[in-house]
């Protein structure tokens, strides 16, 4: 009867010290979300189909919620095994559940930017593409990856390399800011919700953290990549912490 006794008040403690830390995340993610500018026009900026869902779904339902209105750049049709056409649509029916019109989504789809991680991407013909369409669509917000890409893929990373260049450089149009998603380990990568202390306690300028029914919705637009889940996508679904969380750095 001790040892039940034990679990029960450890259980308690667990409990509530989770639903404190969930509290706090809450309260710090409303704070935080007020350093960005009040319904900006955000543009996101991704390399493949299904990005924006396993990525960042945490961030464009938090910008939604939050009255921006989110536009997508995808630098290519995610072509590696010959599924372009279908990517392509599927990148769409993903945008149309996040909230995301078709008429704010655009893909880019030639020879310039092959989904392929073996081939380096020209990051002067993706900043000129990508200030062209700042430029055109009054973007005041920029979001893309940071300089692990997440997942180590060098499509993603030259995407931050070319942010990163034309913020050093001073390109932006005045009042454009760039914000660039956390990379984390593999092992924070995968632990869920059980990750949220690390996240709080990372430096970060901007968190976004779902609520049930944001976490089925961020589900929901991960499973209209159908050509995309395999047997591993669907334990990334449930494990990892980018289905959930996105802590976010301004440049």
């Amino acid at each position: 009867m001790e040892v039940v006794g034990v679990l029960c008040l450890a259980l308690t403690i667990l409990t509530w010290g989770f639903l404190w830390v969930w509290d706090f995340a809450e309260r710090r993610t409303r704070h935080q979300a007020g350093l960005l500018a009040a319904e900006s026009r955000a543009l996101l900026v991704i390399a493949h189909p299904d990005d924006e869902a396993m990525f960042f779904a945490p961030t464009v339902i938090g910008l939604a919620g939050l009255k921006h209105r989110v536009s997508l750049l995808c630098f290519s049709a995610g072509n590696y095994y010959n599924q372009g056409e279908i990517r392509k649509k599927e990148l769409l029916q993903s945008c149309e559940v996040l909230g995301i019109l078709s008429s704010h989504v655009m893909i880019i789809d030639n020879r310039d930017f092959p989904d392929d991680p073996g081939v380096q991407w020209d990051t002067e013909r993706v900043a000129s593409i990508l200030l062209q369409y700042i430029a055109v669509n009054g973007i005041n917000l920029v979001v893309t990856f940071d300089a692990g890409g997440v997942s180590g893929h060098s499509n993603h990373i030259a995407l931050y390399a070319t942010v990163r260049a034309l913020h050093s450089k001073g390109k932006f149009p005045k009042g454009c800011s760039v914000l660039t998603l956390q990379s984390v380990n593999v092992l924070r990568k995968y632990l869920s919700l059980l990750d949220l202390p690390w996240s709080l306690l990372s430096k970060h300028d901007v968190l976004f953290m779902l609520t049930s029914e944001e976490v089925a919705q961020a589900k929901r637009a991960m499973s209209c990549h159908h050509s995309q889940l395999l047997w591993f996508r669907h334990l990334y679904i449930l494990f990892s912490r980018y289905m959930k969380i996105n802590s976010l750095n301004f440049l």
